[in-house]
């Protein structure tokens, strides 16, 4: 067979909130991509934040690592473009495409897309995002070839006039059932719709003309919804993610498979499917032996961070089969307010007081017996094998990765545009530079 060419699909702040994964959001194109495909039940982001993110699946390591501790659209910028995968995959013989948001340079999120080296930069406008991608893909593009698409959907602002009736829509289970956040949801389930409306155009592109059999099509999200305790945590809520890969064996069949796995495995898996040689920088691993059988699992533990997103928040985190363990670096024991997005929910929350609750700067979750990672076991005597046990990984992870929180604070790039920990909204001025 000959290489297959690669359709990168990617949304923003969608989580695992769609169709596929069981949710009451008629997503029908993502379905149907997962029925013939792979869907991933436990993948996870490396950052719950969308540059950091994306970072790390294009390069295939950890943020800091790549030197993306922070938003592009404020001015942090990987560190080496050559360390985006399609630099690695030009020499394989592939040539690369960008339609929409690619967010690791630029002001905008969807700007600076020649820093990248994509050979082609079909458009930046989100709103022409999946017309850009069909017309590429029926132009018969010589192959193979690595197409982003990048859609701002479900970033906020969600639509408000739309024939989603909150009245029926089921809010996250972090959140009361209130007619606020139903209303929220509402409007998101609106936003998911023409997400999934815009895919269903660019696949149906695909089939028409005729690359269905020789192409891999790769759909994730960079991290969890837009609501508080979702994006920008380290929780489930906010690292989980939706990932269905599908295109020639073994990425078909309609299966799902339960092993853990990380954002930062994807080059890692390309590379071995591709037989190209991994670049020395990558630290994530293969997924095929998951894909052909041949294991259940890869991983023991994966790991995740945040440094900046609006604001200073350093933390990371280690996730194992069943247990989870968050550190906080800056000391706080409040919400960094502005890191959360404006909406009916934060202001549900504001107004019942979410501001003024006390988050531990280390925290332990049995995330079996306790999946909403609600109960802090860090002061649990019956744990403190498992605590000292996620402690030492954690430590190890950021020794061997170079973490700079080692070193004590993060500095951020002089011209970074940065909201102060203590205000309220991302949407408040910036810190003076």
């Amino acid at each position: 067979m000959s290489k297959p060419n690669i359709l990168y699909i990617h949304s923003h702040d969608t989580g695992r909130y769609i169709g596929p994964y069981g949710h009451a959001i008629p997503t029908p194109n993502l379905q149907r991509l997962a029925e013939r495909g792979v869907l991933f039940r436990r993948a996870y982001c490396a950052a719950p934040t969308c540059s950091p993110s994306r970072a790390a699946l294009l390069t295939g390591q950890s943020p800091h690592s790549a030197g993306m501790l922070g938003l592009a659209n404020r001015h942090f910028r990987l560190r080496d473009f050559n360390q985006h995968i399609i630099h690695t995959l030009k020499g394989a013989g592939y040539s690369s495409a960008l339609a929409g948001i690619q967010h690791l340079s630029g002001r905008r999120y969807h700007g600076g897309a020649d820093d990248v080296g994509y050979d082609k930069v079909l458009t930046e406008d989100r709103s022409q995002t999946h017309i850009a991608a069909a017309d590429f893909l029926r132009s018969q593009p010589q192959a193979p070839f690595w197409l982003s698409v990048g859609f701002f959907e479900t970033h906020r602002e969600f639509p408000t006039e739309h024939a989603v009736n909150p009245n029926y829509a089921q809010p996250p289970a972090l959140f009361p059932d209130t007619p606020g956040t139903r209303q929220d949801m509402a409007n998101y389930i609106a936003m998911a719709q023409i997400l999934d409306e815009k895919i269903g155009h660019v696949l149906q592109a695909l089939d028409d003309a005729g690359l269905r059999e020789n192409t891999l099509v790769i759909y994730t999200t960079d991290h969890g919804l837009a609501f508080p305790d979702m994006k920008c945590n380290l929780t489930d809520h906010g690292i989980g993610v939706a990932l269905i890969m599908t295109g020639p064996a073994p990425f078909s069949g309609g299966r799902v498979i339960d092993g853990m796995v990380s954002h930062i495995d994807i080059f890692p898996t390309l590379c071995d499917l591709l037989d190209i040689d991994e670049p020395d920088w990558l630290q994530g691993r293969s997924m095929l032996p998951l894909l052909t059988g041949e294991r259940d699992a890869i991983r023991e533990e994966l790991f995740a961070e945040v440094s900046y997103h609006a604001a200073y928040e350093p933390k990371r985190a280690v996730r194992t089969e069943r247990y989870k363990y968050i550190r906080r670096f800056d000391g706080r024991r409040s919400p960094v307010l502005s890191n959360i997005d404006d909406g009916h929910t934060k202001s549900e929350w504001l107004e019942a007081g979410y501001a003024e609750s006390d988050i531990a700067p280390e925290r332990l979750y049995d995330t079996w017996l306790d999946p909403m990672e609600r109960v802090n076991l860090v002061g649990s005597a019956a744990q403190a094998e498992v605590l000292s046990d996620m402690r030492a990984r954690l430590d190890r992870w950021m020794r061997n990765t170079d973490d700079p929180l080692l070193q004590g604070h993060v500095p951020a790039p002089p011209e970074a545009e940065l909201n102060d920990p203590d205000g309220l909204s991302p949407r408040d001025p910036y810190l003076p530079s």
